[in-house]
Order: C-alpha cells, then structure tokens, then sequence
C-alpha cells in the first residue's frame, strides 16, 4: 500500500505592492539624502545623483501603482512627492554657483595642512570656486519626504483593508510600523552605498560622514527586527504556524539574511577605522553585500507575513 503525503496548501508567497516598495525605496532614500547633505560637506552632485535616482522610482511608483491597483491617496501623495522632487533638483541646480560652505572650508583647511606640512602653496587655479548667490538649503529635501510619508501611510491602511483587517487597530499599527521602518531600511542602507561610491569623486570628504550613515543603518535595524517580529510575524513563520510556502525555508533564509546585515554593518564600521583610503572602497564593497541581505531581510519577510 503506497503511503500519501498530505499536500500543503498552495498559496501565493510573493505578494508584494511593487508600486509600495518602490515609494519606501524613493522616500528612505530622499530621508538620508537630507542626513548627509545638511552638513554642506558633501558636493552637489551627490544630491543631484540621490535626487536623480529617487525622482525615477518615485515616478515608477506612481506608474505601477496606475497599473497593477489605485491607490488614491497613495498616488497623490507620491505625485506631490515626485513633482516636489524635481522642484528641489531643479532648485539645487540653480544654485550650483554657490557651491557647498562645508566644502569650501575643507577645502581650505586642508590646503593650509599641506603648505604648513610641505612649506608649498596651492596654486589660485586648483582651488575651489568663490561663491555667487544664495547656497542651496538642505532643508527642502523634506518636503519630497513630507509628500512621501503621507503615501507610504495611505499605503500600509490600503494593505490592511485588503488583508480584511486583520485583529483591527492593531494590524493598521503593524502596517504602519513596517511600511516606515522598512522605507527608512531600504533608504539609508542604499544611500550609505552611493556616499561610498562618492568618495571616488569627492576624495577629500570626511570619512565621518560614512560613518554616520553606517552607524544609522546600525540604528534602524533593531527597529527593523522588531516590527518583523511583532504579531503575526516571523516567529509564527518560524514555528511553523504560518506557512511561507517553502517548507519553512524562507523563514531561515530571512534569520540568515537578518544577521548577515548586522555582521556586515560592524565588519563595515571596522573598516572605517583603517587609515588607508583603499578602507572606504572596502566598506563600500561590504555595503554592497548588506544592500542584498537588508532587501531579504524586509522583502522576504513582508512577501511571506502579506502572502
């Protein structure tokens, strides 16, 4: 007598909102692209670069959200947040002229370093620009966040009407917990990753800055943890009461990539604290890794709690 096994039931596991994702992404980002410029350190282009990139997804977020499901209040939102986007691109271009005071004054100090170490003056044409006008304000990077935060709200309350509520007030909690935490993750991890590359660029900028942004990541991912772990979360998945479609494995992989992200975030804090150059690129490399297994660790887990 042949012996049955009983079948799981199928279900989908990927249900991710692309459109949703996509707007955490854009909005996190933007949110840390704030953190690093409001010290007028970093060169402009590194804004336009973060503003740039955030502009298409903020935008792709909107197309997919017309396409695959409206959203009303979500699409709305994330218009104003791409239109506002643009406006303070167009805003910083504007007022390239007057480049970056931080910039400037380490730039300065640094050439005093060399011709006090070296008795050698810098010549007039290597040094940086001499202001014209008003110096663009760090500050109008919240106003795409501001219009953001309002979409990723009106995302997480469409996600608990379409689940069916779920145990009421507190689910709507969960959502918002996770959608927020989970833009802020997504955000300063990828921007700790282009300020890096940025070094390539801007050598002279202070390692401090990285290290800012590495040590945020450090300080969101607790948060993160948390709002994946809260009721129904991955602990369920875990012991099985909830079922991820996979006999389990996904739940592991996403313990795997929870931890791999903290290692790699203290691995990248060690390699800041070398004094060769080639530390920066080695930490950015690193923070390519954590960008992978900080994607699992929200992706993976919302995909199986929303299947």
């Amino acid at each position: 007598m042949r012996s049955q096994r009983r079948a799981l039931p199928c279900r989908s596991v990927i249900s991710l909102d692309a459109s949703t994702v996509l707007a955490q992404w854009a909005v996190g980002g933007l949110l840390f692209c704030w953190f690093t410029t409001r010290r007028r350190e970093v060169g402009l282009g590194y804004g336009w670069l973060l503003r740039g990139t955030y502009l298409v997804m903020g935008a792709a977020a909107v197309v997919l959200g017309f396409r695959f499901g409206v959203v009303w209040g979500r699409e709305l939102a994330m218009i104003g947040c791409v239109v506002s986007t643009a406006v303070v691109l167009g805003i910083s271009i504007a007022r390239k002229s007057a480049g970056v005071a931080g910039q400037r004054a380490e730039f300065d100090r640094r050439n005093a370093r060399v011709a006090e170490m070296t008795g050698i003056e810098r010549s007039t044409n290597l040094t940086v620009a001499a202001p014209i006008g008003k110096e663009f304000w760090p500050g109008l990077d919240l106003v795409p966040v501001a219009f953001g935060a309002v979409a990723l709200v009106f995302a997480a309350i469409a996600a608990v009407d379409a689940s069916g509520g779920g145990d009421g007030g507190g689910s709507l909690a969960v959502a918002l917990a996770r959608t927020l935490v989970g833009a802020a993750f997504l955000g300063v991890i990828s921007d700790a990753m282009l300020l890096g590359h940025w070094y390539l660029v801007q050598p002279g900028l202070p390692r401090r800055l990285l290290n800012e942004l590495v040590t945020m990541v450090g300080y969101v991912w607790p948060a993160e943890l948390l709002v994946m772990l809260l009721p129904t979360g991955m602990i369920s998945v875990l012991a099985g009461s909830v079922d991820d479609g996979w006999g389990g494995t996904l739940g592991w992989f996403w313990v795997a990539c929870t931890l791999t992200t903290i290692i790699l975030v203290f691995v990248t804090r060690a390699a800041l604290k070398e004094r060769q150059y080639s530390a920066v690129m080695a930490a950015t490399g690193l923070l390519y890794l954590a960008i992978l297994t900080g994607f699992g660790m929200d992706l993976v887990a919302r995909a199986v709690l929303d299947g």
